[in-house]
């Protein structure tokens, strides 16, 4: 009498578990990577599909690997060169195997084909050639002549081949050679190579290089920091543990099942994420659609409002979401078209008049020697203007309302123990005993990556000469309208063309910026930090919602 194929009951409940949280997967941020990790793990620990008592155990596959051994031509005289790996020890074993299942060491269960130096024409294998997410090789592979191979080309590779690179592991280049290559492939030294014994499945194999046991151990045992490699010595002596052979090739195909799956979930989940970007940026340039008139609300405007309320719940469950909305916020603002006009506001073209004649009396005062030379700026001209100001705005260059000047240098070898922070580019870099301002300032970056950046520093502190200083009207321009106008500007538009970009003030005071009136400057910040407040909730809902889905996971993935 055939015996019919034993399920556990642990084996049972695993794979319901499996079935029922892929949802689970789908909603936790990192999901899906978690879900493909947990396969290898229950497939590696001879968990994720049924065994079959008349299945031969692996002890038998053991007998026909050395059997084949024996028989391979020269393989005596090569392995007399290899030394003899010690038998597995009990307190090596990371977890308890199924019965019929044996541990045993990689170089146990696989050979390689040797090394040949090229001296003909060869289709060479390297690193750059393996796509690591399929784990095939790629058509990238080179056709060199013997003369144009590099000295690394020389390891010999055959279909049913898996290839493995021991440098940078963490990137898992790992493939197999699935056909023939005409001229012969040469494979770089920089992989391992694994060919199986006895049949073994190759697919397998790759699967369980990739498995996260396997993982933590070449973690393990590599060595170097920014270019981490494991020797072959180390990379062989690595544990295996070896199935019988038709169960090795359920749980390829098991694997390859579920793979899949998480494959679809991935492009589910692409398509939904881009299509919930999509809606949103459309609904967003609606609302900022410059033709529509300030604060006079269209039907388009209104449809779009109306859109976004309607769907709140749904599109802000993505930072990238939140984030074009802060932008959204900022740019409403300083069109006109976040808070009402109200006609008693004194116009801004008042404001200029009064900031014009605090210029020139500061002027008649002496001030004008410490702002220097200012060069006239030129008049606006109507094909400059990008937009259509709500009535009481004007557009003004920048610098009509502002002079920027450089901080003073402070290297780090010479900051001091102190409480006063030390700004530098993209804020705070260091903290000194003395200031170089005696208010809270406005600073701008002007000198690398983040030269543009805006920052607002305490009562004292001192600035860099890595940024600028902000001079302005302070009774005339509300200080918090001054930090949101500046940051929607591109400060950056014409930055030196160097590897080290860097602003100054001439080229940014040709910028047009809109000037509203002084009160509704005020009604725009107040409106301003309320939104931005709903974003800071929104940003918090959306980390607690993925860390109580990632919780979820873990929870379900320990209890597997």
């Amino acid at each position: 009498m055939i015996n019919s194929p034993t399920f556990a009951p642990s084996r049972l409940r695993v794979s319901n578990l499996l079935e029922q949280h892929f949802d689970t997967a789908f909603a936790a941020p990192d999901g899906i990577a978690k879900l493909r990790e947990l396969i290898l793990t229950l497939a590696m620990q001879g968990k994720l599909v049924e065994q079959d008592p008349n299945d031969p155990p692996a002890s038998e596959l053991l007998k026909e690997i050395e059997k084949e051994k024996v028989s391979r031509e020269g393989a005596k005289a090569r392995r007399g060169k290899e030394k003899t790996l010690p038998p597995v020890k009990a307190e090596e074993v990371p977890y308890q195997l199924p019965q019929g299942w044996e541990w045993v060491k990689i170089r146990d269960i696989c050979h390689d084909w040797g090394q040949k130096t090229p001296d003909a024409m060869i289709t060479y294998i390297d690193v750059g050639a393996i796509d690591n997410k399929l784990g095939t090789i790629s058509s990238n592979t080179q056709l060199l002549d013997a003369s144009e191979a590099p000295s690394r080309a020389r390891k010999i590779v055959k279909p049913g081949t898996v290839i493995y690179s021991t440098v940078r592991p963490y990137l898992l280049n790992i493939a197999i050679v699935e056909k023939e290559y005409d001229p012969e492939p040469i494979a770089s030294t920089a992989f391992a190579i694994l060919h199986p014994f006895a049949l073994l499945s190759a697919r397998y194999i790759y699967h369980y290089l990739r498995s996260p046991a396997f993982i933590r151990y070449v973690e393990s045992a590599q060595k170097g920091v920014a270019y981490p490699a494991i020797n072959d010595g180390d990379f062989f002596s690595g544990l295996f543990p070896l199935s019988p052979l038709p169960e090795q090739h359920r749980i390829v195909a098991r694997i390859d099942q579920l793979m899949a799956r998480c494959d679809a979930l991935e492009t589910l989940r692409k398509e939904r994420e881009e299509k919930r970007l999509a809606v949103h940026a459309a609904a967003i340039k609606q609302l900022l659609d410059p033709t529509l008139r300030a604060f006079a609300p269209s039907r388009e405007e209104n449809s779009s409002f109306e859109f976004l309320a309607q769907h709140f719940g749904e599109l802000y469950t993505v930072k990238e979401n939140v984030a074009e909305l802060r932008k959204a916020i900022l740019q409403l603002a300083v069109m006109g078209r976040l808070v009402p006009q109200n006609p008693n506001d004194p116009p801004a073209s008042e404001l200029l008049k009064e900031i014009e004649a605090e210029k020139q009396r500061a002027s008649r005062e002496g001030a004008k020697t410490r702002r220097g030379k200012e060069k006239k700026l030129p008049p606006i001209k109507p094909e400059e203007v990008p937009y259509e100001l709500p009535q009481g705005w004007e557009w003004v260059r920048l610098g009509e309302l502002f002079r920027v000047t450089s901080g003073k240098n402070l290297p780090k070898d010479k900051m001091q123990d102190g409480n006063i922070p030390v700004f530098g580019g993209n804020g705070i870099t260091g903290f000194h005993n003395k200031s170089n301002v005696e208010k809270p300032t406005v600073v701008i970056g002007r000198v690398g990556y983040y030269c543009g950046s805006i920052h607002l520093t305490p009562a004292k502190a001192w600035i860099t000469d890595n940024a600028f200083l902000t001079i302005y009207d302070e009774e005339r321009l509300f200080q918090g309208f001054v930090i949101w106008l500046l940051k929607t500007i591109n400060l950056q538009v014409d930055t030196s063309a160097t590897a080290q970009p860097v602003i100054s003030g001439s080229k940014i005071y040709p910028i047009l910026i809109p000037l509203p009136p002084l009160p509704e400057q005020h009604r725009i910040v107040a409106r301003i930090d309320q939104l931005m407040a709903l974003c800071d909730t929104l940003d918090q809902q959306i980390e607690a919602a993925t860390g109580k889905q990632s919780e979820l996971l873990d929870a379900v993935m320990a209890a597997v």
